[in-house]
């Protein structure tokens, strides 16, 4: 974990963003400066939270040597796991929590952390899954409680005033998930995206639409940000939104393809050639693009739950294949 100055009184934590839960969040100071003098704690915000306990404390460390100030309130860009299971130690120091209404209505509707401690302690995970435990194994799921956000934002967004900086939150989804939202800060140039963006990095999908996530995608290249904090991956410029947006229409273009020739989700990711973003880390994560892609050319409602263990399984199958040519090519 890195905690990287990306504007005066704004601060990115960073994780390895390749690997599975290793995600990004931002801490932003309302007047501007940095060191804490003078500031009050409706002055601070935090961007997201980690997928654990101690992630989440320990970037919480990093901030206060910057920012002694407690923050008062804390966005949550959405709901997955990996950017909220550690609301709890904001909301127990009193921070107010804030998201999109549809991350508050999905929060307590997926896997939970009494889940992934079970398949933590698993001896032998089905392969259809034994990857995303392998994955899991770097967090500690234990004491998590459940907090999701107790202030809702519609579709019409919000402002929050920091005090001698404002920061507008930008209701952005159904895209990669039903309640997206991204943290723009216009006096700074920068911009805190959420899962809308992965960087350098293949992007997972859950609810939503490609022309949703597309959309989200150029609109926020619109704004014109010198500094665009990803969901997962590196600090970047508009270039990292719209290479985003290139990918994926990419890739529902060749999966409609495949779709019309009857081939099945994995004979199609399979067979697509990434071509320029084929250095992106995870490249087996396209099975869930093109999971996605299938389920829209079968007119599948947006909100209909992804069969997570299928898509996780197209995975691993992926991975192997992928691996193997890779393996015979040198």
């Amino acid at each position: 974990m890195e905690r990287v100055q990306v504007a005066d009184g704004i601060w990115a934590c960073l994780q390895d963003g390749s690997k599975l839960g290793e995600s990004n969040n931002g801490l932003i100071r309302g007047d501007g400066s940095g060191g804490g003098a003078g500031a009050r704690s409706g002055d601070v915000l935090v961007v997201d939270t980690f997928y654990d306990l101690p992630r989440t404390q320990r970037m919480l460390d990093l901030y206060a040597e910057v920012e002694p100030t407690p923050p008062a309130r804390l966005v949550n860009t959405h709901h997955n796991g990996d950017h909220c299971w550690g609301n709890q130690l904001l909301a127990e120091a009193g921070a107010e929590i804030i998201g999109h209404q549809r991350c508050i209505d999905y929060f307590l509707t997926e896997a939970s952390p009494e889940l992934f401690v079970a398949l933590q302690e698993m001896e032998e995970p089905p392969p259809s899954i034994a990857g995303f435990v392998r994955a899991l194994a770097p967090f500690d799921f234990h004491g998590i409680v459940l907090t999701p956000p107790t202030t809702a934002v519609d579709d019409q967004g919000a402002e929050l005033d920091l005090g001698r900086r404002s920061a507008q939150l930008l209701p952005l989804g159904p895209a990669h998930t039903a309640g997206d939202l991204a943290v723009w800060v216009p006096d700074a140039g920068v911009l805190f995206t959420g899962d809308l963006l992965f960087r350098e990095c293949t992007p997972i999908g859950w609810e939503g639409t490609y022309a949703a996530w597309i959309g989200a995608l150029e609109t926020m290249a619109a704004l014109g940000p010198e500094v665009v904090v990803p969901g997962h991956g590196p600090v970047c410029g508009v270039e990292g939104l719209l290479e985003m947006r290139d990918y994926l229409a990419y890739v529902r273009a060749e999966a409609a393809v495949h779709h019309a020739a009857g081939r099945t989700t994995l004979e199609a990711a399979a067979a697509i050639e990434l071509g320029r973003f084929g250095d992106w880390a995870e490249p087996e994560r396209l099975a869930f693009q093109v999971y996605r892609a299938y389920r829209e050319l079968d007119g599948v409602p947006w909100d209909e739950k992804v069969d997570a263990g299928r898509v996780f399984g197209e995975t691993a199958q992926l991975k192997a294949v992928l691996d193997a040519r890779a393996a015979a090519a040198g």
